[in-house]
């Protein structure tokens, strides 16, 4: 996964903190939370948009929840979302990952464009063997199709895959398809009560270093 498990989704509010003000907490959390939502929910209509879109109705609807109606700081607030920031053990981990000879790649929701935009702003390329978009299928988590494309890329069975999430929904989602799954819990939030559970949890991303006795 790479929003919230490789890259920090709030980094696109922090950098515009003084502009927010005292709201900016609570329009990421809206922001990100009205994302999320609209990809199950046009999934679920087969209205498929792509990321890029959803982020920004999503926006839209937090700055308008807020009462906030600025176009400049609109469009700051989206530029800033094409260029996050990764968390700071993640380049380390995934250099560490491939020295010990596996192989890393991203499936997200996010469009090419995006995840080339966030892959490039924290230098990520060498890292990584493949990026895989949803925007090939058009349909997005947890929908099983999607982690049937990851298969389909890598060629090899789901067992064989570890996937790292943030996201619980998107553990379980996976986790039930048949992937090896890590819960990347940043927040020490509560698990889902759903199908599917994750091998391992960690808080961090590095932690999984230990599981692959990786120094």
């Amino acid at each position: 996964d790479a929003y919230g498990t490789l890259f920090d989704v709030h980094s696109a509010t922090s950098i515009h903190q003084q502009k927010l003000g005292e709201k900016a907490q609570s329009i990421s959390a809206l922001w990100r939370t009205k994302q999320l939502e609209y990809t199950w929910l046009r999934s679920l209509m087969e209205r498929y948009v792509n990321f890029g879109q959803v982020t920004q109705d999503a926006l839209d609807y937090a700055l308008d929840s807020h009462g906030i109606q600025d176009g400049s700081l609109r469009q700051d607030l989206l530029n800033a979302y094409q260029k996050l920031s990764c968390y700071p053990e993640v380049q380390e981990t995934l250099l560490k990952l491939k020295h010990h000879g596996l192989g890393t790649a991203i499936l997200s929701n996010g469009s090419f464009e995006m995840l080339e935009a966030a892959v490039r702003n924290s230098s990520l390329e060498e890292f990584l063997d493949g990026v895989y978009s949803v925007d090939t299928i058009r349909i997005f988590k947890p929908d099983p199709q999607v982690y049937q494309l990851a298969v389909d890329q890598l060629g090899c069975d789901p067992k064989e895959i570890l996937f790292f999430s943030s996201n619980a929904w998107d553990v379980c989602g996976s986790a039930t398809f048949g992937f090896q799954t890590v819960w990347v819990n940043r927040f020490g939030q509560a698990p889902e009560r759903l199908p599917g559970n994750p091998v391992l949890e960690i808080k961090t991303l590095d932690a999984v270093l230990q599981y692959f006795s990786v120094d």
